[in-house]
């Protein structure tokens, strides 16, 4: 067995759509970044790769390359899952924390869940997606961006 945990943080600003998980919120601003800019499936990407011992996302999908540009997270993270299964192993369970003081996000978080579970190939109660304002507090609360947090269980399934 092998733990990982993932971290992403993006700005919010006008002109973007907000992914987060796969799924598009309704919401007058969107993540700003190179990719899609979906800080949940980032933090779960990383935490993946953690666990593989296989670096990060950073260094998989560079935002320096062009060829990224507005590249869907759910696409990386199809890759990350085939990378998983590769190495021989499968996720055991994966939970994420979304920081978030605007929008709403409660009424998406079983479809956030749904998203991730297919695209990584498990029951959607190997996944749970939580949602915590930032209370006022510091860039969050302020609203001003979205962080996200993952960690996972993953083992063996293969002797390698």
């Amino acid at each position: 067995m092998r733990v990982g945990q993932g971290y992403d943080i993006h700005p919010l600003r006008e002109g973007r759509p907000l992914i987060l998980g796969g799924i598009t919120i309704p919401h007058s601003q969107g993540l700003d970044g190179h990719s899609d800019a979906d800080a949940l499936t980032h933090a779960v990407c990383d935490a993946i790769l953690g666990a593989l011992g296989e670096g990060d996302l950073g260094t998989r999908y560079p935002s320096n390359n062009p060829e990224y540009k507005n590249l869907s997270s759910l696409v990386m993270l199809q890759s990350v899952t085939r990378t998983l299964t590769e190495k021989g192993y499968r996720l055991v369970n994966l939970d994420t924390i979304i920081l978030a003081q605007v929008p709403k996000l409660a009424p998406y978080m079983k479809v956030m869940q749904e998203s991730l579970a297919r695209v990584l190939q498990v029951a959607p109660s190997q996944v749970n997606v939580k949602v915590k304002s930032g209370e006022g507090i510091g860039m969050i609360g302020r609203a001003e961006g979205i962080a996200t947090m993952a960690i996972c269980l993953i083992e063996c399934i293969e002797p390698l």
